[in-house]
């Protein structure tokens, strides 16, 4: 059997939850997954990105795509989808723990409390709720989670106003290592990669105050941020991450913190 061959079927029978589905790193492991033989179950506000992954995956295997409008952070819309997936392809194997936002960037002291709590709803609770629901069925043939921290509020902390985003990043770290060991006698293994700047829309998500002007200590480096690329890390860079530590090929990891960021966080 080739290469080719074998990653075709690498993940051949198994099903893969992936949040945050519809677009960057989601979209670009979903397809990856989808391409060595997963079925997916794509959770997502349902909008034209998800309906186009959707629509992407289904061309490369008919049926192998399942998108559910999911909000990570509504634990009755999480359990209702990881439910569907799990009769409608018989099982969940993987779990992708991916969506998040940026949310409002604020000095601590100009921040709402409603702004801090959405951001680690989303953030935190989503990633909690996903797996809270997805471990009955890992349980029955074992599996591997992978969660989407950052390298901020792990390894930097110079993006200011981001006092609530890394607090959810760091987190979901300790929320992965403490759930690795809990699960291991399932032979459920858990593991959170930390990426670094990645060309995705996760921008969008971002809503800076005026007051952000006053905090910020200027952070530059004149050759670049990214001395192992030109520039940011791109979606299908992590998926190849995603997709390893999803297979057999990482039987042995769990509770590992991956850091994927051209060695960015380096610098400071």
């Amino acid at each position: 059997m080739s290469q080719q061959q074998y990653n075709r079927q690498r993940f051949e029978g198994k099903t893969a939850i992936v949040t945050g589905a519809g677009s960057g790193i989601g979209k670009a492991a979903a397809i990856k997954l989808a391409q060595e033989g997963a079925n997916v179950a794509l959770f997502d506000l349902i909008n034209e990105r998800t309906s186009k992954t959707e629509a992407e995956i289904n061309a490369i295997r008919e049926g192998a795509a399942r998108a559910f409008d999911v909000d990570t952070s509504d634990a009755a819309r999480v359990e209702k989808a990881v439910l569907e997936t799990a009769e409608l392809f018989g099982s969940v194997d993987v779990v992708f723990a991916n969506a998040g936002i940026n949310g409002v960037l604020a000095p601590i002291e100009e921040m709402q409390l409603e702004d801090w709590q959405q951001t680690l709803s989303v953030n935190l609770n989503g990633t909690f709720l996903t797996v809270k629901y997805a471990i009955p069925h890992l349980k029955k043939n074992g599996g591997s989670v992978i969660i989407t921290s950052s390298i901020n509020g792990n390894r930097t902390f110079s993006n200011f106003g981001m006092s609530a985003y890394s607090t959810s990043k760091a987190g979901q770290v300790a929320f992965a290592k403490m759930a690795a060991l809990e699960l291991a006698k399932f032979k459920i293994r858990v593991n959170v990669i930390c990426p670094g700047a990645i060309s995705t829309n996760i921008d969008q998500s971002t809503e800076k105050t005026e007051e952000l002007k006053e905090i910020v200590i200027p952070v530059k480096f004149p050759e670049g941020s990214q001395p192992l690329a030109d520039g940011p890390g791109q979606p299908e860079d992590v998926a190849d991450l995603v997709a390893f530590l999803a297979s057999d090929e990482s039987k042995h990891i769990t509770g590992a913190q991956i850091i994927i960021d051209g060695a960015e966080s380096l610098l400071v």
